[in-house]
């Protein structure tokens, strides 16, 4: 049995990568509070573990003075000698004092302490590769509901995708694959915690980056992204060469690339602008797919004044906004919209004004 520990300690360190001196070391602590457990000691106890041979002895340490008053930590100088004539006053004597039934336990304690380690040891190797991998997106199978957040299998591990990081409307059944952001790991007393997200507008970057090939070699950089998860989303794109089209390699042909996103995203809108380094070009990209006629910039405020056909100002703003707010977002600059009718009447009101001040 003995010997059949030592092997498997040392397959262990090959198989998970668990050095045998450090579970030996740990296996000797566990045997010292075993021995103390069982057999109700206090004394001063040593482990012998002969790395060799696996044969566990259990020493008790005591001191060598003229006069015992403590059986468990004092021996006389004459029993001492008996041992070794060589032993003197306040030496340290080792007197074997291994139980007959001390082997059972020890093999269970050993157990128990190999177990525990190796767990420790796949949790730690977890929680490496996942910390090494926040910011990025992983494929997982939906696995089951835990008050409202849902498991998320990643193979060795499962990953958590709370309330709020779940898209409006989504339904995640069991057997369900999907590909989800990793926000955070963290270590906790159960082990690491993967929180990942479906929401977070990374997601929409890296399953980009997936899927366009331009993108991840850096030909085109993305420069911004505004997301309201479930609904619709805006991707500023701009290309480093002049004869790529940015928003063409995104999109690619008949859609493809975009609408493989689409379908991962259940359904979200997806608009690809293109990025400028003008502001008022880039406002007008943003508001696609709404046709602008004129954008008249305040740098000081960071305001945006828009004009578009009146046939276009729904479509600017969007249902409920959303098209004008993600904008808003996309660019970092506060945008009001109008229409051609509405300026002109502001104009006429301006007019008037300045002719009655006049009068």
């Amino acid at each position: 049995m003995n010997l059949e520990l030592i092997e498997a300690l040392h397959e262990l360190e090959k198989e998970k990568g668990i050095e045998a001196r450090i579970l030996i070391e740990a296996i000797e602590a566990a045997l010292i509070s075993a021995y103390k457990k069982n057999f109700g000691t206090q004394q001063n106890a040593n482990i012998d573990f002969d790395k060799e041979t696996g044969v566990i002895k259990v020493f008790a340490r005591k001191t060598i003075v003229e006069k015992v008053n403590d059986d468990l930590a004092e021996m006389s100088l004459s029993e001492a000698r008996k041992l070794d004539p060589r032993y003197e006053i306040d030496d340290i004597v080792e007197v074997e004092v291994t139980p007959k039934k001390f082997g059972r336990i020890a093999a269970q304690t050993a157990k128990q302490v190999v177990v525990q380690r190796i767990r420790e040891a796949e949790r730690d190797n977890i929680f490496d590769e996942y910390s090494n991998r926040e910011g990025d997106i992983v494929t997982g199978i939906v696995q089951r509901h835990e008050n409202r957040n849902v498991l998320i299998e990643l193979g060795k591990t499962e990953a958590v995708l709370g309330p709020n990081e779940q898209m409006s409307g989504e339904k995640y059944v069991h057997g369900d694959r999907m590909k989800t952001y990793i926000v955070e790991v963290k270590k906790t007393s159960k082990g690491p915690q993967i929180l990942v997200s479906r929401t977070h507008p990374n997601l929409l970057k890296r399953l980009l980056e997936l899927e366009v090939p331009e993108i991840y070699d850096g030909t085109v950089e993305i420069k911004s992204v505004s997301r309201e998860a479930g609904f619709r989303s805006k991707v500023a794109v701009h290309s480093k060469i002049e004869n790529v089209d940015s928003v063409g390699s995104c999109v690619g042909t008949k859609g493809m690339r975009v609408q493989s996103i689409v379908q991962e995203l259940k359904g979200e809108k997806i608009d690809i602008v293109k990025w400028s380094s003008d502001p008022a070009k880039y406002i007008a990209n943003s508001l696609s797919p709404a046709k602008v006629i004129s954008v008249e910039i305040s740098s000081d405020e960071k305001v945006a004044q828009v004009v578009v056909p009146d046939y276009q100002l729904s479509l600017a703003i969007g249902k409920e906004g959303q098209n004008a707010r993600l904008a808003a977002k996309l660019t970092g600059w506060k945008i009001d919209i109008k229409n051609e009718t509405q300026l002109k009447d502001n104009n006429i009101e301006k007019e008037s004004e300045e002719d009655e001040e006049e009068g």
